[in-house]
């Protein structure tokens, strides 16, 4: 079959994992009560349990922290925008401690799409350009890929969305 991309065989999720591909397209929000933390030269600069979760089939959770959650300065806005499909126009911040800079590591939705409005200024962060992000005091892997924002914990069954060979999922 040329030109389609075929659907990957989920793993078996194990005993309080959750499959990716039990998650909903288009993707649900929801509110999450776990530690959500951002590690940046060594300091914790964003903390809640207070945030949500965005689920969308294939993806690991994207985690959003309110801006509240973060160290005072650890925030900088910078240059930039795109687009998502569900949730509107992002913005980005550099995430800052110190002398040290993540370029573009976190991002926010000023005015969400309907259906994510809960979201408005709320920053999502991409674990792979910080020290490291922790889900109740568990050390996430980054989404593969590079592009997306998910942080993969142990309670994930995949394959994720971001593997080679995984664009056209």
């Amino acid at each position: 079959m040329t030109g389609r991309v075929r659907r990957p065989v989920p793993d078996q999720a194990g005993p309080g994992q959750e499959s990716v591909w039990d998650y909903p397209r288009p993707p649900r929000l929801e509110r999450t009560t776990a530690l959500l933390e951002v590690v940046l030269d060594g300091t914790v600069v964003g903390s809640t349990r207070e945030g949500w979760r965005v689920l969308e089939t294939s993806h690991p959770p994207t985690y959003y922290l309110p801006p509240a959650a973060f160290l005072d300065g650890a925030l900088r806005p910078t240059a930039g925008a795109s687009w998502c499909e569900w949730k509107g126009q992002a913005s980005y911040f550099d995430l800052v401690h110190g002398d040290v800079v993540a370029p573009r590591a976190a991002w926010t939705y000023e005015q969400p799409s309907r259906g994510f409005e809960d979201l408005a200024g709320a920053l999502a962060v991409m674990a792979a350009a910080v020290d490291e992000c922790r889900v109740d005091g568990e050390v996430v892997t980054p989404q593969p890929g590079g592009f997306y924002g998910g942080w993969i914990t142990s309670a994930l069954a995949g394959p994720f969305k971001g593997i080679p060979g995984s664009h056209g999922w």
